[in-house]
């Protein structure tokens, strides 16, 4: 149980009404898996560190919960605050191994938002992949709004920037995707039509909206000293796997 009362040492909590953004950043794993994850923290501490953004922890519930949420109608909650998932602007998934893919669509589930990007509501949290997995995004790319291609220090405040931008002028759903799909990095699987050949493998891969780039560059951090570093990490209360 101790895996979902949150209250670690250094986690970090505001008030919802004072912040523009709230964010779940998803490890699609247990608790013990996730929190010994280090890319994990950083986008924490790092999205945190703004006034503005409220970023919580979401975790795979184990088989056992995952049972109770599914009877009693529990929607997948953050860490943090214990609210739905659904109240939040997005939900940030770390892509780091394949045999996570089946807990993304549980957590999606479990999130009431959607399993499909095409089926999500206009309010609906925006379903962000990023990690080392993402570098081949197509077999997910159905269930993504978008993907961040590369290293997540590098351009997630001029994601979040943009989505303050879109929110105070009233625009959609899609006209924030298309502001997205125009930063280096950012891939909207929606705004791309890809065909493919007779072995699986990719053939075609043409934009299908004027926002979208031709060719999706991976960012990398080149300069170390210019990221930060986590001055106050998570202390979790037990043993976690590394």
């Amino acid at each position: 149980p101790v895996r979902y009362i949150g209250h670690e040492i250094n986690q970090v909590v505001k008030d919802p009404d004072k912040v523009a953004i709230r964010a779940g950043m998803a490890f699609p794993d247990v608790y013990e898996i996730g929190m010994s994850h280090l890319g994990m923290k950083i986008i924490y501490d790092q999205l945190n560190r703004r006034d503005d953004i409220w970023c919580e922890r979401v975790f795979s519930p184990w088989v056992d919960l995952d049972k109770i949420m599914r009877k009693e109608n529990i929607p997948l909650f953050g860490l943090e605050s214990q609210d739905p998932v659904f109240m939040f602007d997005f939900l940030l998934i770390t892509i780091q191994y394949e045999m996570c893919y089946t807990n993304i669509l549980q957590m999606l589930d479990l999130a009431q938002i959607g399993i499909f990007a095409k089926d999500r509501r206009e309010d609906a949290p925006l379903v962000i992949g990023g990690g080392p997995c993402t570098y081949n995004p197509e077999p997910l790319a159905p269930f993504f709004d978008l993907f961040y291609i590369g290293e997540g220090e590098t351009v997630y405040f001029e994601l979040m920037d943009r989505y303050k931008e879109n929110k105070k002028a009233g625009g959609t759903r899609k006209q924030f995707l298309e502001m997205a799909a125009e930063i280096p990095g950012i891939y909207v699987p929606a705004f791309y039509d890809v065909t493919y050949k007779e072995d699986g493998t990719i053939e075609c891969f043409l934009p299908n909206n004027e926002h979208a780039m031709p060719v999706v560059t991976k960012q990398v951090v080149t300069d170390m000293d210019s990221v930060g570093y986590i001055e106050k990490p998570l202390g979790p209360f037990f043993k976690v796997t590394q």
